[in-house]
C-alpha cells in the first residue's frame, strides 16, 4: 500500500500493480502525515469518536488510517497526521489488507 501525500490518494497493490486508489484526508500544515514505512498493527471496527466505521493503526505510534465523521474533509489536509478515508472505502479497505500489511508514505 502507498499513501501518496502529493495528491492525497491510497493506493492498494497487488504484485507492485496499483488495483485500487482511494481518495484520502492528509495531515495538516502543522501536523504533517508522517512519511516512511510502516505497518498496519491493529484493527478495530467502530473505534468510536472522530475515526469513523473503521480504524487501522500504524506502526508508527499514535497514526493510522481510518474513517471519519466528517466526509468534507477527505481530500483536504485536515488530520493531525493520520489518513483519513470515508467510511464505505475504510471499510473495503480493512477487509482487503490483513494486519502486518506494508504501508509507504511519501511525498
Amino acid at each position: 500500500m502507498i499513501v501518496d501525500l502529493s495528491d492525497r490518494h491510497l493506493y492498494l497493490l497487488e504484485d507492485d500493480k496499483v488495483v485500487r486508489g482511494f481518495l484520502v484526508g492528509i495531515g495538516k500544515m502543522l501536523t504533517r502525515t508522517p512519511e516512511g514505512e510502516y505497518w498496519i498493527i491493529n484493527k478495530a471496527p467502530n473505534p468510536g469518536g472522530p475515526y469513523g466505521a473503521y480504524w487501522m493503526g500504524l506502526s508508527k505510534r499514535g497514526y493510522g488510517i481510518h474513517g471519519t465523521n466528517n466526509p468534507g474533509s477527505i481530500g483536504k489536509l485536515v488530520s493531525k497526521g493520520c489518513i483519513r478515508m470515508y467510511n464505505e472505502d475504510v471499510l473495503q479497505l480493512a477487509s482487503l489488507v490483513p494486519i502486518g500489511t506494508r504501508v509507504t508514505i511519501r511525498a
